[in-house]
C-alpha cells in the first residue's frame, strides 16, 4: 500500500486536525513522541502550534505522508539549528507513523523521504535525532543508516520508577 509524501504542505484545519489525531493515536499506542498515554488533543495542541510557528519563521519544515485513502499516516519535522556552528546539520523531530500502518515499511519510507528533503536544504550535511531508549528505536534507526553517537541514562521519566535513556542518533547525508 503506497504512502505519498509532501514537504511543506499548506497548513489548514484538515492538516492540523490530522496531525493532532496522528500524534494522539501514536502516543496512546505507546509511541515515544513527547507525551505519555493517555494523550489528549488539548495537551498536544500547544506543541503542534510551536511547530507551526517554527515553520512560519522558516526554522522548521514539515514532511507529511498520506496513505492511499488520503489520511495523514506519517510526519516528521526537519528543524534547522540557529547557530552557525551547527548550521550544517538539522534535527528530525516528531517522527511518527500511525499504528494502523506499522509493519508496512512506512517508517523506512518516512526516514528516506526525510533524508531526501534534508539533502535539498542548502548546506545541510547530516541529520540528528533523539529517541527514547527501551523500545528498540535505536536498532530501527541504525537499520536506516543512523549511528548512535550518545546516550544519556535515565534522561526521560515516563512514569514513577520508569526512567529511560535518551539516545542520540546521527546520519551523514553524503
Amino acid at each position: 500500500m503506497p504512502i505519498t509524501f509532501t514537504l511543506d504542505p499548506s497548513v489548514d484545519r484538515a492538516l492540523r486536525d490530522g496531525i493532532l489525531d496522528l500524534w494522539t493515536d501514536v502516543t496512546d499506542a505507546g509511541g515515544a513522541v513527547g507525551f505519555v498515554a493517555p494523550a489528549s488533543r488539548e495537551a498536544i495542541r500547544p506543541e503542534l502550534v510551536k511547530q507551526f510557528v517554527a515553520m512560519a519563521e522558516g526554522r522548521s519544515r514539515l514532511l507529511v505522508g498520506h496513505d492511499e485513502e488520503g489520511r495523514i499516516a506519517a510526519t516528521a519535522f526537519l528543524t534547522f539549528n540557529r547557530d552557525d556552528l551547527s548550521a550544517h546539520w538539522l534535527w528530525l523531530y516528531t517522527v511518527m507513523v500511525h499504528p494502523r500502518h506499522q509493519g508496512k515499511g512506512y517508517g523506512r519510507d518516512l526516514l528516506a523521504a526525510a533524508a531526501d528533503a534534508a539533502r535539498g536544504c542548502a548546506g545541510i550535511e547530516a541529520i540528528r535525532l533523539g529517541c527514547r531508549g527501551g523500545q528498540g528505536l535505536e536498532r530501527f534507526y541504525a537499520s536506516c543508516g543512523y549511528k548512535e553517537v550518545g546516550r544519556i541514562p535515565g534522561a526521560t521519566r515516563v512514569g514513577p520508577g520508569d526512567d529511560r535513556d535518551e539516545v542520540i542518533m546521527f546520519m551523514p547525508l553524503t
